[in-house]
Order: structure tokens, then C-alpha cells, then sequence
């Protein structure tokens, strides 16, 4: 069942995006009088199609991993003289732009308006309080202190543990000075610290920044009540059930939900005596976690999930929207992620981040059903970040991307005369190459994670 609902959601946000940016080239297209033959959902096969007045063939082929319009032109095959106006390499230098622009534009507007509905609801996220701070670590260094609240990294405010982590990752590879700006709960003053980072997390694969910083952000205690309990899990086949208040694990006193995942995750195979109440009883029971393998390591698990429980409200910030404040800060966002994307793969380029982090469509896929799972709200967050990455992917001036193209068109704005076809076809060649080895290398990254 899991796997059905990540493939479904896979597919899903893989139509709206492929979809949206396919449709802008499509409209602007029409719009510029250039002929469409075909607007292709999907490559291959043809599995469904049907033709509007114009001739125009609607497809949804077999294999959805992309699409494509394709257009009348002289240089893909012969064009009727009475239909040369309507060819598109016939069309001026700036039509042509428009309409290569026009899909990664649709990507950017997509994202904009799945950020603006979800901004109009409002935004709640934890406030970033330091729980603990690792010795040695960076954030020793920069002298920060439990009970801390981070207020800004570099100056950039940092009020949710949101905001932290993208100044954070920001800073991914890294090596010189960062500075924080702090404060500690009810008081009136800020302190400024700094360090200094060195090749920060480079070589990590998924790095988790505030990890990365040496600090644990404060979460209140939640009780370790068992809520949800897995059909055939260890945890039921032990006896535990919904209700269930964990006191003990072998000798170690369970007084949070925290302790006892991280008891359980470090004794797979192992059996545990554990302690708890139920009915006002106390009981007992031998558990034992069955292995499973995460990043490397073997961890245990049982099958339960924590009872439903309420953050206290002061732990929290939250921020509301009106119509247009929403659609400013949905812009805002778009722009911020699109930042982080070029920042990012400048990074890859020089060497800044480990090629670990590039993802192909198992990752995709696997976010895209665990949002799914996590609500309509989560999955449509995902489906807006992944247009501004697909937006901003397809600008890279890359042949055989639309940024490929649109770098040919401005050459030929500046010497006022097209590129030729034999640098364009080994433009094509080289681009090619270089797509081909990147999404073998996110694919083959996607296949160790598994």
C-alpha cells in the first residue's frame, strides 16, 4: 500500500509540473502564430490522444517522465510554402524567446500561487531555543549556550527552526567566518558570537545542518503514550496497545517519548523488558525490535507511533497573511528557492558539496509519498518546490535545456544573426551528454540510499 501511494503521488505531481510547463511553451506558441502538431504528456508510446479544431494532437504517452511540444519547423522536415509563416524558426528572435521562456515562467507562477494558498492559511513553526550544545562543535566555538534562542545567522533573521535551517544550508561547504546573533528567553538584550567554518559538511550526503552545528533544539518532553500500534509489528505481537503509558525499558526510566525511540533504535534483535501501565496496572512485557537498516546502520523498530500531542502555544510563532501580504511573501519564497537552487549547484560545480546530494526520481518519488502521507498541505508545499527546481533546472544554459536555447537566441540578439547549425548540434551533443551523466549519477546516489 505504501509503495502504491508513493508511486500515485510520484506520477501526480509529476503530470501537474510536466503539465503546467509544457502548457506554457504550448500557449505562447499559439499566441506567437506558430503551428502545434503535438502537445505530449509522457514519451513513447502513445496511449491516449485526440486532435482539436487547429489539427493540434493532445497525447498522454507511456512513459510519464517528462513532455514535449513540438512545432512546425523547416529544420525538423519539409514545410508547404502556403505554411512557412507559421513554422517557428520562422518567427522573430524574441518570439522565439518568449516561447522557450514560457515553460520554466509557468513553473515559477505555479510555485507562486501553491505558495500564496498555502500562505493565506497562515504559517505555525517552533521557535529555534538550543537545547544542548556537543563540545568541540561549531556552535562551542561560537560560545552558544543552552536556553539560547538563535535570532539571526549572518545577519539573516532566523525566528523558526525553518528559517534556521535555510540560513544554515546556505553555508553548506563552506570555510570561513559565521556569525550568530542571540538572546536568551524574556531578556532585552542581543549577543553576537561568531566562528569559523572549514569546508563545512562537504562531504556530506543529506547533510542535516543543525546537526552539523553541534546543537539540539529544545522540544518539550512529550509523554511516552503509545498511539498508533502496526498490524503484526513486534510492538503487537508483544501485547502493547493503544493508551499504553511505556515507564521502563530494562533498567532505564522512560519519562519521554524521545528516550524511549532512541532505546529502541539502539538495541535491534535485543530483548526488552519493558514496564508499563495500563487500566491503572502495571504490566510487563519482552519486546523485541525487529533490525532495519537506515544510512548504514542497523536500528531497531517496533511499530508504534506517539500518542497525538499538543505543543504548548509559547513554543510556537506564528504568522498571518492577508490576500495580497500572502501573494508577496508566495513571490518572496519562489525567489529565496530559487537562490538556493543556483547556490547549490554552484556549489556541485566548484566542488562545495558532495555529488551525494544529488537525487533522482526514486528520491523524488519517496518525498513525494511521504508528503502525500503527511497531508494535502505537505504534498502541495512539495509540489511548489519541486516547480521552482524543475523552473529553475531547465534555465541552466545547457543545450538541449531551454536555457541551452535561449543562450543561442541572446548570442543571436548580440550578432544579430543565428548561431550556426553545426554548433548548435554540438552544443545538443555535449548538453546531452552531460544531462545523461547527471541523472545516472542521481540515479545511481538514489540506489545506494536504497
Amino acid at each position: 500500500m505504501e509503495l502504491i501511494q508513493t508511486i500515485v503521488s510520484f506520477l501526480v505531481a509529476l503530470l501537474i509540473l510536466v503539465s503546467i510547463h509544457e502548457f506554457g511553451h504550448f500557449y505562447v506558441a499559439r499566441r506567437c502564430g506558430v503551428k502545434v502538431h503535438r502537445f505530449s504528456i509522457g514519451f513513447g508510446k502513445v496511449l491516449w490522444s485526440w486532435r482539436d479544431k487547429q489539427g493540434t494532437e493532445y497525447a498522454l504517452a507511456a512513459l510519464p517522465l517528462g513532455g514535449y511540444v513540438k512545432m512546425l519547423d523547416e529544420r525538423e522536415g519539409d514545410v508547404a510554402p502556403e505554411e512557412r509563416h507559421l513554422a517557428f524558426n520562422n518567427k522573430t528572435v524574441w518570439q522565439r524567446i518568449a516561447i522557450v521562456a514560457a515553460g520554466p515562467l509557468a513553473n515559477f507562477l505555479l510555485a507562486i500561487l501553491l505558495f500564496w494558498f498555502l500562505l493565506l492559511q497562515g504559517q505555525r513553526d517552533l521557535i529555534p531555543v538550543i537545547d544542548k550544545v556537543e563540545p568541540g562543535s561549531v556552535a562551542a566555538q561560537a560560545g552558544l549556550e543552552s536556553g539560547q534562542e538563535i535570532i539571526a545567522v549572518d545577519g539573516e533573521p532566523t525566528p523558526t527552526w525553518q528559517a534556521l535551517n535555510k540560513a544554515l544550508l546556505n553555508r553548506l561547504g563552506e570555510t570561513g567566518k559565521i556569525s550568530f546573533k542571540v538572546a536568551y528567553p524574556d531578556s532585552q538584550f542581543n549577543y553576537e558570537s561568531e566562528a569559523h567554518l572549514v569546508e563545512w559538511l562537504r562531504d556530506a550526503a543529506d547533510p542535516n545542518p543543525i546537526e552539523g552545528l553541534g546543537i539540539t533544539l529544545y522540544l518539550p518532553k512529550i509523554p511516552p503514550i503509545v498511539g498508533e500500534v502496526l498490524t503484526a509489528s513486534p510492538a503487537e505481537k508483544a501485547g502493547l496497545k493503544e493508551g499504553d503509558k511505556i515507564l521502563k525499558v530494562d533498567d532505564l526510566v522512560i519519562d519521554d517519548w524521545q528516550t524511549w525511540v532512541e532505546y529502541v533504535r539502539k538495541h535491534p534483535g535485543n530483548a526488552l523488558q519493558v514496564n508499563f501501565e495500563r487500566d491503572a496496572q502495571i504490566l510487563q512485557v519482552t519486546l523485541i525490535p525487529e533490525s532495519v537498516e537506515e544510512d548504514g546502520q542497523r536500528l531497531g523498530r517496533i511499530g508504534v507511533g506517539v500518542k497525538a500531542y499538543t505543543i504548548p502555544e509559547d513554543m510556537i510563532r506564528s504568522y498571518d497573511y492577508s490576500i495580497s501580504g500572502a501573494f508577496v511573501a508566495g513571490v518572496n519564497k519562489t525567489w529565496e528557492t530559487s537562490g538556493f537552487v543556483l547556490l547549490s549547484v554552484k556549489k556541485l560545480i566548484l566542488g562545495e558539496i558532495s555529488t551525494k546530494n544529488l537525487s533522482g526520481p526514486i528520491t523524488i518519488a519517496k518525498v513525494a509519498g511521504s508528503s502525500a502521507e503527511s497531508g494535502l498541505r505537505s504534498f502541495i508545499g512539495f509540489v511548489a518546490l519541486l516547480s521552482v527546481f524543475l523552473a529553475v533546472f531547465n534555465l541552466l544554459p545547457i543545450p538541449v535545456l531551454d536555457g541551452g536555447h535561449l543562450f543561442y537566441y541572446l548570442i543571436e540578439v548580440i550578432k544579430r544573426k543565428p548561431v550556426s547549425d553545426r554548433v548548435q548540434m554540438l552544443g545538443y551533443q555535449v548538453g546531452l551528454f552531460l544531462v545523461i551523466s547527471l541523472s545516472i549519477l542521481a540515479l545511481y546516489n538514489d540506489i545506494m540510499r536504497l
